[in-house]
């Protein structure tokens, strides 16, 4: 198992985060409008999944808009916000921050994500919850960056990310 540390605290963390040059593991999540989101349905353009634990807190925010800035210049890239956060959350968030360029997408109906992404947290106080990380996948399906972030109070490298698209 796994671990990163919340606070300097070691958190366990079950699955494996996929590895570049892998193919991404199909998912469905849980879309804004309470549709499901498939790998599938995102295939032919470049994704960019920020996976973290929950929009209510600072980091967590700030890089939801940090990716929301990269994307509006982005092109055929959607950049998917994952989290266990329930869309209607999510979405008040995007409303008052006007976040627009950045899709959200929920755990809430789907645990396998957590696990085949290496991002599942099964036990402690943030059971439940998905830790911080980044995964790119290429237009073919192909991981090309992952990054399982160590502290899950810091914030992912989004410029290494971005760059890997």
């Amino acid at each position: 198992m796994t671990q990163v540390t919340f606070q300097g605290d070691a958190v366990n963390i079950s699955g494996t985060i996929p590895a570049v040059g892998s193919l991404a593991p199909a998912f469905s999540l849980t879309a804004g409008d309470l549709s499901d989101l498939t790998l599938v349905s995102l295939q032919g353009k470049k994704v960019v999944l920020n996976i973290f634990p929950s929009i209510d807190t600072p980091v967590c925010a700030a890089g939801v808009r940090a990716f929301n800035e990269a994307a509006a210049t982005l092109e055929n890239t959607v950049v998917v916000c994952v989290s266990a956060d329930l869309p209607f959350a999510t979405g008040r968030f995007c409303e008052v921050e006007g976040i627009a360029n950045v899709q959200h997408a929920s755990t809430f109906r789907s645990s396998e994500f957590a696990q085949a992404y290496g991002v599942a947290i099964p036990d402690g106080a943030l059971r439940g919850l998905t830790t911080r990380a980044v995964v790119c996948i290429n237009a073919e399906g192909v991981v090309t960056h992952s990054e399982l972030v160590a502290e899950i109070t810091d914030e992912a490298n989004y410029e290494l990310a971005l760059q890997a698209l």
